[in-house]
């Protein structure tokens, strides 16, 4: 099922207000309803309940029937599936986190970060996945991430901050000219007023970052913490709070990507 996306959360954080002014605990809203705490507690959460339980809940806070429509509006956007659903992708993983993001920080050690892959570089990267891709299923993922990448361009803009180990751009991933593209390619997002893109330079040394990959997305919604997001392996993990990256403690050693590109090609 994934995880409840922003609108749910937001839904689910109105419904304990509206619980919370009439000094109820959720096992006083819930027991009438024949709703455990448990399940009072997940819809809190953002799992919201089938159609008739949100209308019982919402006559049980006092909700006069006249009002209902805002209500019932907002549910109805917080159960709409997103746009990725028509291409066979479902709701977990980092995509509808992304979606919902007004802010997104990513530092990437292996290769380069989704948003920023030219089509020659994801194919190979998806190619190379530890299970191969039926045709349909890898053009299906290909279409999916070129459309996310407009979120770099269109509105809503997202403001993207991406951090590369300079092993990931030198990694033989592409043919020569195909390389050569995705090189351009890098520049170019970069001079978007919307994206900071900096590199780890090789002679930096050891650093915290090569423990692994990290993305942390913020929200416009202030009650919204931000999410950490790691993918390995096995899947992937996340976690909500308040987010202080760890890329901070190194960043005086970290180059833009102009200066980086200069310097390399006047070797």
């Amino acid at each position: 099922m994934g995880e409840p996306n922003l609108p749910a959360r937001q839904m689910g954080r109105q419904l304990k207000r509206m619980r919370e002014r009439l000094g109820m605990t959720q096992d006083e809203a819930g027991a009438p309803l024949r709703m455990s705490t448990s399940k009072m507690s997940r819809i809190e959460m953002g799992y919201l309940p089938p159609y008739h339980d949100f209308r019982a809940l919402l006559d049980r806070y006092n909700v006069v029937v006249s009002g209902w429509g805002e209500y019932i509006s907002a549910y109805d956007r917080a159960k709409e599936k997103g746009w990725w659903h028509h291409y066979g992708v479902g709701n977990r993983g980092f995509l509808p986190i992304e979606a919902e993001a007004s802010k997104v920080k990513v530092f990437q050690f292996g290769y380069i970060p989704g948003l920023l892959q030219t089509e020659a570089y994801m194919r190979e990267v998806f190619a190379a996945g530890r299970r191969p891709m039926k045709p349909k299923v890898l053009e299906n993922e290909v279409t999916v991430r070129l459309l996310r990448q407009l979120r770099l361009t269109d509105a809503p803009i997202l403001k993207y901050h991406a951090i590369i180990d300079e092993h990931a751009i030198r990694k033989p991933i592409l043919g020569r000219a195909d390389q050569e593209e995705q090189l351009r390619h890098l520049v170019e997002r970069a001079r978007l007023p919307n994206v900071t893109l900096q590199v780890v330079p090789e002679d930096v040394g050891a650093y915290d970052g090569q423990f692994g990959n990290l993305i942390v997305a913020s929200f416009e919604d202030a009650e919204e913490p931000d999410i950490a997001y790691v993918e390995h392996i096995f899947g992937s993990i996340h976690v909500e709070r308040r987010v202080r990256s760890p890329l901070l403690s190194w960043r005086s050693r970290i180059s833009p990507i102009g200066p980086w590109m200069r310097r390399i090609r006047s070797r």
